[in-house]
């Protein structure tokens, strides 16, 4: 491992785990940062499942004690069912649309320019969410039923687009839907946990055959690397969403956006020419 490559991989780790769980795409900042350092290939996309592994156990240990109690129960508490029960739904169509269009997406979205143009166009999105009025019915997340949990689920699936974020789309998703802020980003961290897994989990065994122990260095730097930067980042919006909403992220999204739009349009990074 060349000193380049290991600082590539320590940069992306703390890129995943810095925006994994905000609202402002994590696959987007990936795709256009790993362009940048020119970390791609194959390799790249086995070294991208690991490091979304490193960031998804940040939220795991930060939500150890809620886990813990709605496993142990499960065989007795209604709640604990209820809540499980949301999960599985509100997952369940992400399953489906990944298995089915993941390749189409990988080969023909998976560009700076169309990461560019969602960045601003969900930016757009959460700053009107944001400013229309409230009409909240789910205080937490255990007051959320089946059909809140299915609205959420189906918002899940347009963060397929790389550049619209999984966490910002179930987020805004849930505020338009009833949920209280606090609601929907937690409910958003814990869809995150089935939903990250399975796809970690899907993609690993697809592409097996690039998991070389020569890598596994590069890999650990970069799964140490998210899950401390993934900590982080929870903690923080956690605490800021107490106070405040989603308009700056929005606004960094759309300016982001604009910023990798206006490269490209004045020639001066060629990211049409970028590859997954």
């Amino acid at each position: 491992m060349d000193l380049w490559t290991a600082f590539s991989a320590l940069i992306l780790g703390v890129v995943e785990g810095l925006t994994e769980f905000l609202p402002i795409s994590s696959t987007g900042h990936q795709i256009v940062v790993a362009d940048l350092l020119e970390f791609g290939g194959e390799r790249s996309m086995a070294f991208n499942i690991i490091i979304q592994l490193g960031a998804i156990l940040a939220v795991v240990w930060e939500f150890r004690r809620k886990i813990f109690d709605v496993v142990l129960g499960l065989p007795t508490q209604p709640g604990a069912r209820r809540f499980t029960a949301n999960l599985l739904i509100a997952f369940f169509p992400a399953v489906i649309l990944g298995v089915l269009l993941a390749d189409w997406i990988h080969h023909y979205l998976f560009n700076p320019i169309t990461v560019a143009t969602a960045l601003v166009l969900g930016g757009s999105v959460m700053l009107w969410a944001e400013r229309r009025q409230h009409q909240v019915h789910a205080e937490t997340v255990d007051d959320m039923t089946w059909k809140d949990a299915l609205k959420v689920g189906l918002a899940q699936c347009i963060a397929m687009i790389p550049g619209t974020s999984r966490s910002g789309a179930t987020i805004i998703g849930g505020l338009l839907f009833g949920l209280s802020r606090k609601t929907a980003t937690e409910f958003s961290f814990f869809l995150a946990m089935p939903t990250m897994v399975g796809a970690a989990v899907y993609s690993g065994y697809k592409y097996r055959e690039l998991f070389v122990p020569a890598d596994f260095p590069v890999f650990a730097i970069g799964f140490i690397t998210a899950f401390i930067f993934a900590m982080i980042a929870v903690k923080g919006l956690l605490r800021f969403i107490a106070s405040h909403s989603y308009a700056v992220f929005a606004w960094y999204r759309i300016a982001f956006g604009l910023l990798i739009l206006a490269t490209w349009q004045f020639g001066w990074v060629d990211w049409s020419a970028a590859k997954p």
